[in-house]
């Protein structure tokens, strides 16, 4: 359990991310029972975002009872390592299959933090001397044991008087809509106090779709009962158009092998590279690309793939049902799974049409740089840009026209063809997610809208209020709200 501290009489959530921000997801609650963060992300994009990383916590880690981890997205997990190594000594409830993706992400994280501070030491581009990481991969190791999964369906405890319920998101494998159910005052942990019941708030987390290509669609609210809603507004105002994003993706590939170019996918590496290859085996089926060699060069997205073919192979109950049968979804002709360094580089010397699929999806980091800057210059080739891409990031500054960008403390000139797909998501857009709110029972007492930029979220709530006439509200960061 952790320090004592004053208990509010009535539950109080505080926002400590992912308000203002697609990143950092981090939310607090504060009960007589004790208290729990639901996520514990990093920021990326903007510098005065990715700063707050190196801020204390808002609160003391090891006040924290239990911590909720709806998913193993670096931007809701990628702040656990610092919440252990700080004090945190409670479990990290989360599905079997976050858990799992969480022990390939975490320690990649901390090493990328590790090799970019001894980078940024050797080129002498830093503004601290030394550069430090943010935290190390043995910080990211030690927190994996804090780890403590719970199937989906199953209630369980997280203090006396506060319990926790995990149902499919549909959003990557593993990830989860999180309700909270918090009894009432003097009730102890069993029901809510006066003949009331508990307050039952649930976390969308990152919302899927209705038709995600490999995972079933997310609970409806008509099961979860609602009395409060955190909702995700990734895409609030925006609309996917599928069809297109397929065509658009075919159309770059074809296009560029033409000229005997390369196409470079930064993708992120859990979700978005097995989709990319799930589409990619079914774009080549139809003959809509040419079979040229497809490069998944990541060793976290190589480590997730695994994972995502024992799901398909156990019969994971996220995974959608028409896959298990079939052929691994999973497998292009020509794929090239490359793991190491060497491997990597490889793949530059070689001067014939390729596609390369490299981590991180925003180009924030990781083996895509290196790519990025060999090919970025040449006009033969492409980068096509898969699904969201945070403000303050590079990719975002490709999306925007960018005519050169900084890699690896240089700038490299964009002469390539640069493709932006962001309807290539696995985020339910503006209707997806009203849709989804629409199946709540009764109406909420309020929902609250988060991780998303600003217009985002202030479209979401907008057409909330104005839909269902409920209560609706862009909280700010930091900002406490007493639940009902």
């Amino acid at each position: 359990m952790g320090s004592a501290i004053s208990r509010p009489d009535d539950p109080v959530l505080s926002f400590l991310g992912a308000t203002g921000t697609v990143t950092g997801s981090r939310f607090l609650l504060d009960t007589e029972h004790g208290r729990v963060l639901v996520d514990c992300g990093l920021y990326q994009g903007l510098k005065d975002l990715r700063e707050r990383n190196w801020q204390p916590f808002p609160f003391d880690p090891a006040s924290i009872d239990a911590v909720v981890l709806t998913h193993a997205h670096i931007d809701h997990c990628g702040s656990l390592p610092i919440l252990v190594r700080d004090g945190f000594t409670g479990p990290i409830r989360c599905s079997g299959r976050t858990a799992e993706l969480a022990a390939i992400v975490l320690p990649d994280s901390g090493h990328l933090h590790e090799e970019e501070a001894a980078w940024a030491n050797k080129r002498g581009w830093s503004k601290h001397s030394p550069a430090l990481p943010l935290y190390t991969e043995a910080d990211a190791v030690r927190s994996l044991d804090s780890l403590a999964p719970v199937g989906f369906g199953e209630v369980v405890e997280l203090v006396p008087g506060v319990r926790a319920t995990l149902h499919p998101a549909g959003h990557i494998l593993g990830s989860s809509v999180a309700l909270i159910e918090i009894d009432g005052a003097g009730a102890g942990g069993g029901g809510g106090g006066g003949g009331d019941g508990p307050v039952r708030v649930v976390f969308s987390g990152d919302l899927g779709r209705p038709h995600h290509p490999l995972l079933g669609p997310p609970t409806s609210l008509d099961q979860l009962a609602p009395d409060v809603v955190v909702v995700e507004s990734t895409y609030g105002g925006r609309h996917h158009d599928d069809t297109s994003a397929l065509e658009r993706l075919a159309g770059a590939i074809s296009r560029t092998a033409a000229r005997g170019g390369t196409v470079v996918i930064p993708a992120f590496a859990v979700d978005r590279t097995e989709v990319l290859l799930h589409h990619l085996r079914l774009l080549q089926r139809s003959g809509a690309i040419p079979d040229i060699p497809i490069a998944v060069d990541s060793p976290m997205a190589l480590a997730s793939l695994r994972v995502y073919r024992d799901a398909v192979v156990d019969g994971s109950p996220d995974v959608r049902r028409e896959l298990l049968d079939g052929p691994d979804p999973f497998t292009p002709d020509g794929l090239v799974e490359v793991r190491d360094v060497d491997g990597s580089k490889e793949l530059d010397r070689r001067a014939d049409p390729k596609i390369i699929v490299s981590a991180s999806g925003m180009a924030t980091g990781g083996r895509v740089l290196h790519h990025l800057a060999r090919y970025l210059p040449d006009h033969r080739s492409a980068i096509v840009l898969v699904g969201f891409q945070a403000a303050g990031t590079r990719g975002r500054a490709l999306a925007e026209g960018a005519r050169q960008v900084k890699l690896l403390g240089r700038y490299v000139p964009v002469r390539a063809e640069v493709v932006d797909l962001p309807s290539f998501s696995v985020h339910a857009d503006h209707d997806e997610l009203l849709g989804w709110l629409g199946t709540a029972p009764e109406p909420p007492s309020a929902v609250y809208v988060v991780h998303g930029e600003p217009e985002g979220s202030a479209a979401l709530a907008d057409a909330v209020a104005e839909r269902f006439g409920w209560t609706a509200v862009v909280p700010e960061y930091r900002e406490r709200v007493a639940l009902p």
